[in-house]
Parts: C-alpha cells; structure tokens; sequence
C-alpha cells in the first residue's frame, strides 16, 4: 500500500516538478486602469515584466518576448462600396464573429523569424492569423477580400498594428514594451499576453487583464445610449432639430 501511495502521489507531482524545470513570466503593466474622459486624446502602456529561471540562473542561449494587448471580441458585419450610376452604394457584405476590437502586437523580433506558421497561427500571433470566424456561407475568395478589407479599415484607424522590434529585452531577464491607445478606443476588458520562445516555441505565457472605460460626462451619455436606446435616439433628433432651427433663426436676424 506504502508503494502504491508513494507512486501516486509521484504521479500527481510529477507536472509541478515539470513545471519547476521551466522558466516563468512575471509580466506587469503601467495601468491596469485607463479613463476616458472628453479630453483624452490617447494613451501609452508599458508593458513590462522579468523572466525567472530556474535556479536563479542566466540563460545560456537566447530567448524571445512577444507581447500581445487584445481588446474585445464582436461581432462585425463588414460592407463593400460600389460607384453605381454615379453614386457610391452598399453592394455586398460579409460577417465575422469574432473580430477583436483592437489588437497591437509587439515582438523582440519579427515573427517570422520567431516562430512557424502553425505556433503564430495557434497563438494569433500577428494580425493575419487572428482567428475572425467568418459567418460562412460565402465563397474563400470573398472571405479572404472582405478580411483583407477588415483589416486594412483597423490598421488605418489604429485599432491593429505590429511592431517587430518593439519589445527590449535586458541580459535576457527584463522587457519592456510600449503599445500606443488611440483616442477612439472601444471600451471593455483587455487581454495582455506575454509569450517567452525559445527555439520557434512557445515556453512559457501570462496574461493580465486591462479596463478601459468612460467617465465623467462621457459615461454618463454612453450608458443612457446603451440602457433607453429609444430615449436617447429622440432626444438625438430633438437636439438636431433645435441646433439646425437655431442656426437658421440666426442666420435670419444677420441678414
């Protein structure tokens, strides 16, 4: 029974003992709150964080960091503009289920270089392996138009970018990375992975979640929109009516 105790409970250890062979991510951010307010214009996160060994000891090879701030995940329906007759109207569409809201990656060196394309595409590393799920249905030659279309729109909203040699690594211990929040932001919980590889794999991974949220005025508008929709579309109009009569009614009295 002794033996029989003793092996299982070897059995059960066995992936802490593993585990204590590895190295392991002790990752931080500078906020983990950020406040939008009327007057934000933008944001800059540092991400950064140190590499324990075991032992205490140094690497004797080098290691890679890749840092990933996820945003998110929506839906999204995605139209396509044709010139006909003239004007520039919707013509077809396509929709993805799970389009992150915003995604910057940043690497200590470009990921091609890093890894293979099955450990990019199984960690989305990079903005051409994010997993979008496509509602289906459509022909791949439309799916890979519209998903180019996606991400060109987010890339010039600066909602994705990729930033090859963003991240400094220090005697192969401390990181460091900075990733740019533009102001039209979306709101909600993001996701700050940090991937340590080694030799085209990924050893070791941690995340840390982000808030993003409105306040002030700003939330204030942002919660009745989402709570009185109905509400908040009147009183829209209202005010869109009442600037435009007052605008005219100036106009008048000048003239």
């Amino acid at each position: 029974m002794k033996v029989r105790a003793a092996s299982l409970l070897l059995v059960l250890l066995t992936p802490l003992l593993i585990a204590a062979d590895k190295p392991v991510l002790v990752p931080d951010i500078s906020a983990r709150n950020v406040q939008i307010r009327y007057s934000f214009t933008g944001a800059q996160l540092l991400l950064f964080g140190a590499v324990v060994y075991p032992g205490g000891r140094s690497p004797d090879h080098r290691t890679d960091i890749v840092v990933v701030l996820r945003g998110p995940v929506q839906p999204i329906l995605v139209r396509e503009k044709k010139k006909i007759a003239g004007i520039w109207m919707n013509d077809d569409s396509n929709r993805f289920r799970s389009a992150p809201s915003f995604y910057a990656v940043a690497s200590s060196r470009p990921l091609t270089d890093l890894v293979d394309e099955r450990t990019a595409a199984i960690y989305e590393l990079g903005v051409h392996n994010l997993q979008l799920s496509p509602g289906g249905g459509a022909l791949p030659e439309k799916e890979r138009r519209f998903e180019a279309g996606l991400l060109d729109l987010r890339r010039r909203a600066n909602l994705f970018s990729e930033s090859p040699r963003g991240v400094e690594i220090t005697n192969g211990v401390l990181y460091r990375a900075t990733i740019t929040i533009p102001s039209q932001v979306p709101v909600g919980t993001y996701t700050a992975e940090t991937f340590l590889i080694e030799r085209h794999k990924v050893i070791a991974a941690a995340t840390r979640d982000i808030e993003i949220n409105k306040s002030g005025f700003e939330r204030y508008v942002a919660l009745a929109a989402r709570r009185h929709r109905l509400l908040y579309g009147l009183t829209a109009v209202g005010m869109s009516l009442f600037l435009g009569w007052a605008a005219a009614a100036a106009f008048r009295r000048r003239v």
